[in-house]
């Protein structure tokens, strides 16, 4: 018997029975047909462990969430030392932790940032940034890359790969326009006809495989903006919070967004919450229509008491100090294990602890992953480019863990390389 307190389960099969039933049968699916038959129990630091018992170290993170760790015990304290004083709040009145955490997210930010709105899970604040961006411009085109990800709600979902807009009949092509990643001319291209409110993109795109900007890139769609008069959208719900051992990672190009998105680590893995941080010009309707969004849930102020509490550990000088240095070692460490496997391991993407890792094969990451998971290590395939591993260090991680989770690449990458060599011989036989 597994008992919760509140609930609780025969065993981990009824669990996955259950889960087809009641919650997302494909999905379910899908991890046991892949030969990952997790299901998470107890979580602490940078582990997790099955309901059968067995310890993985997390390096997906679920996007970022953990940066800090699974359940950090400073922010699970200002968590129990806030529920003295608070429960989620009233989104109609103004709110002493709302604002405290507005003020402490604009005094973190590039100076073009103002205001904040919050959300609650990532698609909402890309919404909100949407939303206002049409506002404040009076135009409705929206402009992102191929391959794009931004989230699942209303507009957000738009923006994206059609293989998420298109099953809820949400891709509005007259509307949300597509331009290929890292071209400048196509960009130009989309918004020189002065119809565009706003460029949304990831400063480095998660979930397709996390291809580094080319030099200058961001730097030109920020001048194209400014020249045709759209916004900037910067979405940093998985680059932000010190994971490229800044702040936010936009500022490593120099650029004042006008609006800049935060989420997943926000929350320190604890209680959900997001933000749209907002310029004067896209702030607007805040002073015009101040109940234009309503979130009952969005900036609940016991997920205000994470976020400060994690802004203010994301910002300390020594975890800088540790990204930088996990991040060094981790490059040293992935070259390596990549120049005895040079056909097969054939990229690093790497900016601070975000990371993904390439391979010669069009689902190559998805060895790997399966790889890694029997050799105790839980990272995740990219799902719009399945080539690449992401791969989401820590910003708390121990040198000794490190130097452990790279012994274990260094094994898995070669185990999966004979592994992809034998499915494709299978395929070619059969």
């Amino acid at each position: 018997m597994y008992d919760y307190g509140t609930f609780s389960f025969e065993s981990k099969t009824q669990v996955l029975e259950r889960a087809k039933t009641f919650w997302n049968p494909d999905k379910t699916q899908f991890w046991t047909d892949a030969g990952v038959d997790l299901v998470i129990d107890r979580r602490e630091g940078y582990f997790l462990w099955d309901m059968s018992g067995r310890r993985l170290i997390d390096m997906h993170l679920n996007g970022g969430t953990y940066n800090l760790g699974h359940r950090n015990p400073e922010v699970m304290q200002a968590l129990v030392d806030g529920m003295a004083h608070f429960d989620v709040g009233n989104h109609h009145f103004p709110s002493v932790a709302r604002t405290a955490l507005a003020q402490r997210l604009v005094e973190s930010a590039p100076a073009s940032i103002s205001k904040v709105a919050f959300g609650s899970g990532g698609g909402e604040a890309i919404d909100i940034a949407l939303k206002s961006a049409r506002h404040a411009t009076q135009r409705r085109k929206i402009v992102s890359i191929v391959k794009a990800y931004h989230g699942h709600t209303g507009l957000a979902v738009a923006t994206g790969d059609d293989r998420f807009a298109k099953l809820f009949l949400s891709d509005q092509p007259d509307e949300f326009i597509q331009v290929p990643f890292g071209d400048v001319d196509a960009m130009e291209q989309a918004v020189r006809g002065r119809d565009v409110a706003a460029v949304i993109m990831e400063t480095i795109p998660a979930t397709y495989g996390f291809p580094l900007p080319p030099p200058g890139y961001l730097e030109a769609v920020k001048d194209l903006c400014v020249r045709y008069d759209a916004l900037y959208i910067a979405d940093e719900v998985q680059t932000g919070l010190m994971r490229t051992g800044e702040m936010w990672a936009i500022t490593k190009h120099g650029i004042e967004p006008d609006i800049m998105v935060a989420g997943k680590g926000l929350s320190g893995g604890m209680y959900p919450i997001t933000a749209a941080m907002l310029g004067d010009r896209a702030a607007q309707w805040l002073d015009q229509d101040g109940f234009g969004h309503i979130s009952t849930f969005g900036g609940a102020e016991l997920g205000c008491v994470a976020a400060i509490k994690t802004l203010e550990i994301s910002g300390r000088p020594e975890v800088r100090s540790s990204v930088h240095y996990i991040a060094d070692v981790f490059a040293k460490g992935l070259a390596r294990i990549q120049a005895d496997y040079p056909d097969w391991f054939i990229g690093i993407r790497q900016n601070g602890v975000v990371i993904g890792l390439e391979f010669d094969h069009p689902e190559g990451a998805k060895f790997v992953m399966r790889e890694l998971y029997e050799r105790g290590v839980w990272a995740i395939f990219s799902t719009l480019d399945p080539r690449v591993l992401q791969f989401k260090p820590g910003l708390l991680l121990s040198r000794d863990l490190c130097e452990d989770v790279l012994d274990r690449v260094d094994v898995a990458v070669g185990a999966a390389r004979d592994s992809a060599g034998n499915s494709a011989t299978g395929r070619r036989k059969s």
